[in-house]
């Protein structure tokens, strides 16, 4: 292992820890200005509210690793609700509704992936463009109008709970293991990072960039397919305006954790110290009664401070 490897270890080890550092301090001080907020049960469930963006946050940052965005992630999201919903109504059995959902977001992530792909269109004009067709599909569907009355076992996906744990955070922790090992320990991973570090001498070493990017495209959208099956399931509702504003909370995650928003770098244990920071800073401010566009504006805020910081601790780390 050479120096440079050697540095970037220290570097990405002395990063998580400070973000630890700052999610402890984080639940501190609002436990501080919040009585009883401080309470396991309590924490643990707040984990309902977040787990479908710290879903679609793990898809991102294997986009933005590779030098991509998508911002058309929220407007996706509400396409699968409205496709499980009203295909429910029209009909179609629940089970299969839900597959076809799922299978919607997969396919509107392999949408993006192509036009990027093998059209050589830049990623931010791509998903910009879906981000209002799928929005637009959304609310063409659903006519302003929302499908409730699901059956009792749909719960299972956004309401159940084992002891403590709400389900889909666990499934939240399933995925940021896998991809984990993923980008740590698979070749996959490492060809993801080689395309967002240089594409073009990723390409003359013999990686397929084309595949690997429409693979992550793909994978990103499966995973706004399985978010959007759980956020149905824990609102018990399909309706076309889902997701409003998901695609920002989700890049200021990656980007919090560390993920350089040019491509090339990125981890996911940064990534879920992302999540844990900026979805306990959104609860903490609501129980404390601060207003909702607060809540935007530190988003705006750790999204500016995130790509400070990770500039100050890469010029550090050279």
């Amino acid at each position: 292992m050479n120096a440079r490897s050697l540095s970037m270890d220290r570097f990405r080890v002395n990063r998580s820890m400070v973000l630890a550092l700052i999610f402890i301090i984080q639940i501190a001080v609002t436990s501080l200005l919040v009585p009883g907020y401080f309470d396991i049960r309590g924490l643990l469930d707040a984990t309902r509210s977040f787990s479908e963006a710290g879903l679609i946050a793990l898809g991102m940052t294997l986009v933005i690793i590779t030098g991509g965005i998508d911002l058309s992630v929220g407007a996706l999201l509400a396409l699968v609700s409205v496709t499980i919903g009203f295909s429910y109504q029209a009909g179609l059995p629940l089970w299969a509704a839900s597959m076809a959902g799922v299978g919607v977001g997969t396919l509107g992530g392999l949408f993006n992936g192509a036009f990027i792909t093998y059209f050589r269109l830049h990623p931010l004009v791509v998903t910009l463009g879906t981000f209002a067709l799928f929005r637009g599909i959304a609310y063409a569907v659903s006519d302003a109008n929302a499908v409730s009355g699901f059956p009792d076992w749909f719960s299972l996906f956004g309401q159940t709970t084992l002891g403590w744990f709400p389900l889909q955070f666990l499934f939240l922790c399933l995925f940021v293991v896998i991809f984990w090992v993923v980008l740590s320990r698979c070749a996959f991973g490492r060809y993801v990072y080689a395309v967002g570090h240089n594409e073009v001498a990723a390409r003359f070493a013999g990686i397929s960039t084309n595949s690997v990017l429409l693979a992550v495209y793909t994978l990103n959208g499966f995973l706004v397919g399985l978010a959007g099956l759980i956020y149905t399931s824990r609102i018990a509702s399909a309706r076309g305006n889902a997701g409003l504003g998901l695609e920002l909370t989700v890049i200021a995650m990656v980007v919090l954790g560390g993920t350089k928003i040019t491509g090339g770098s990125g981890t996911i244990v940064g990534t879920m110290m992302g999540i844990l920071i900026l979805s306990y800073l959104q609860d903490g401010l609501t129980f404390a009664g601060v207003r909702a566009d607060w809540g935007l504006i530190f988003i705006g805020v750790f999204l500016i401070l995130g790509v400070f910081v990770n500039q100050v601790f890469r010029e550090r780390s050279r």
